[in-house]
């Protein structure tokens, strides 16, 4: 008898049907109404110096006040609403409030230049913007501090009665490798995230979850903010001056159980704290936004006696794979259906590199990406799949190979060479700190792989000796820009773009 063929295909059963009708803000609130004194979020200034601390009955009606407010200024179900915020609970108030009402909340970064928000506003024409102080707001009508903190004491709102799949909120993609892209999500992504609880976080109602990045980062809105309120845990959210040496005191005085921040946070953490010794009521860190090296994933252990679970996402379906207290391989969360994908974008055969691509099955999923108030949103599949960009290799089991963004695959004497490989192999210099590799254009047509690269007291010559003793020559950098910082966006990522520009080029 003819047998299929084995596939690297992820399917352990879909997740538990989402609830009709279902409102993504009733839904991350509905938990906290089992204990409607026990404390949301602390907004701390300090160690041990808390600014603001929200019951969930408190935060709950600052909302429901909220959407009264915001459906007396004309925001109606469909109709966008620009965040224009910065590092402040007003944030997460109103970004709840609009899509409670059935509208869509809209963050943006505060570091928008004007033309970035102009082009946001023709792409998306919003309804409002809530703006802070010293904020531009852009040309749309705007509502201001002293009129939307004044809504969280009128009577409250009724949740919308939307439906999972009705558009929720949306939020743009980082734009590093072009024009950014306003991905909408729908309501059910809220249930979704159910999944990364289990398979990530090991999230429970007792968690104190510290977040190290700032309110209206889409990472902290997620696994800061919406995650622990769904569950009915405690958000700790520090909002003082930037202080690399910080987080330590933060985790013992606010007995945080969980930490999540980006790898680059993680290792500062180990360079200002490793030899503390007392790491006070956490549990485990969690990580996000880039890589996370296994030589650093190592020194944490050893250091805090704790775990690192690491998870793989982007905006279009946040975190979908991770690690987690099941088992130390990254995999696809149980629920999800991933796959990866060949040149024919077919699935491809165990242990073969290729496409990670998620179903569109999935409810995590993004509805598509905006087209405007009268189109439905582009949602880019090949047959039931839409590919994340990264690239992988998955085992007959399930467990993932991360093997790089398939943008960035550079081209070497007719080889293709995943950046990753050689960021790794050079991250494991004990000298070096950070590093991004890239394919840059030297003389028209001609292109070389080049690192740049922070390692204080090391010389080019020792790094490319140290890649050639660990890479075939054929993917060892040709140069090695030796930099004080690598550039960053405001979440974290390396702006290669900015990278690449930085070279100097000669005519031939």
């Amino acid at each position: 008898m003819a047998t299929n063929p084995p596939k690297a295909l992820f399917d352990a059963g879909p997740f538990l049907r989402v609830p009709r009708p279902f409102n993504l803000a009733d839904h991350t609130l509905r938990m906290g109404r089992k204990s409607p004194d026990k404390c949301a979020l602390e907004v701390i200034t300090a160690p041990g110096e808390i600014a603001e601390a929200w019951r969930f009955a408190d935060l709950e009606a600052a909302i429901r006040g909220t959407m009264t407010g915001l459906t007396q200024a004309g925001l109606r179900p469909g109709d966008r609403l620009l965040l224009r915020l910065g590092h402040s609970v007003d944030f997460p108030i109103l970004f709840f409030a609009a899509t409670g009402l059935g509208a869509l909340p809209v963050p943006t970064s505060p570091q928008w230049t004007a033309p970035e928000v102009a082009a946001a506003v023709a792409l998306l024409t919003p309804r409002l913007t809530a703006t802070a102080h010293g904020i531009p707001p852009g040309p749309s009508p705007h509502i201001a501090p002293a009129d939307y903190r004044s809504w969280r004491a009128l009577p409250p709102a009724e949740f919308a009665l939307t439906q999972p799949d009705d558009p929720a909120y949306i939020v743009f993609t980082s734009g590093t490798g072009g024009t950014p892209k306003a991905v909408v999500h729908a309501h059910r992504a809220g249930w979704a995230r159910r999944m990364m609880w289990r398979d990530w976080m090991d999230l429970r109602p007792s968690d104190r979850v510290l977040h190290a990045g700032a309110f209206n980062w889409t990472y902290t809105l997620g696994t800061g903010l919406t995650d622990p309120w769904a569950a009915g845990a405690t958000s700790l959210i520090y909002a003082g001056p930037a202080d690399r040496t910080v987080w330590l005191q933060l985790i013992r005085q606010h007995r945080a159980t969980l930490f999540a921040a980006a790898p680059g946070v993680f290792r500062q953490m180990l360079d200002t704290s490793a030899d503390s010794g007392n790491w006070g009521d956490l549990r485990h860190g969690l990580s996000a936004g880039d890589a996370l090296p296994d030589r650093l994933q190592a020194a944490w252990r050893t250091a805090t006696g704790t775990p690192i679970y690491q998870a793989l996402g982007m905006s279009e379906v946040s975190t979908y794979a991770s690690t987690s207290p099941h088992g130390a391989a990254l995999r696809p969360q149980r629920g999800r259906r991933v796959a990866i994908l060949d040149d024919m974008h077919q699935i491809a055969p165990p242990n073969a590199p290729g496409l990670l691509a998620v179903s569109h099955r999935d409810p995590g999923l993004m509805l598509g990406y905006w087209r405007g108030a009268d189109q439905p949103p582009e949602l880019p599949l090949h047959s039931e799949w839409f590919p994340t960009g990264d690239r992988a290799r998955m085992t007959p089991d399930g467990a993932l190979t991360h093997l790089g963004r398939a943008d960035d695959l550079m081209n070497a004497q007719g080889y293709r060479v995943s950046p990753r490989e050689v960021e790794t192999v050079l991250l494991d210099h004990p000298n070096v700190t950070e590093a991004a590799v890239l394919e840059v254009e030297v003389r028209p047509d001609v292109t070389i792989i080049a690192a740049f690269v922070v390692a204080p007291n090391v010389t080019a010559q020792t790094l490319r000796a140290h890649c050639e003793s660990r890479l075939a020559r054929y993917k060892c950098p040709k140069a090695f820009y030796l930099r004080p910082a690598l550039p960053r966006t405001a979440t974290g990522k390396v702006l290669k773009r900015s990278l690449r520009d930085s070279v100097e080029r000669t005519d031939p």
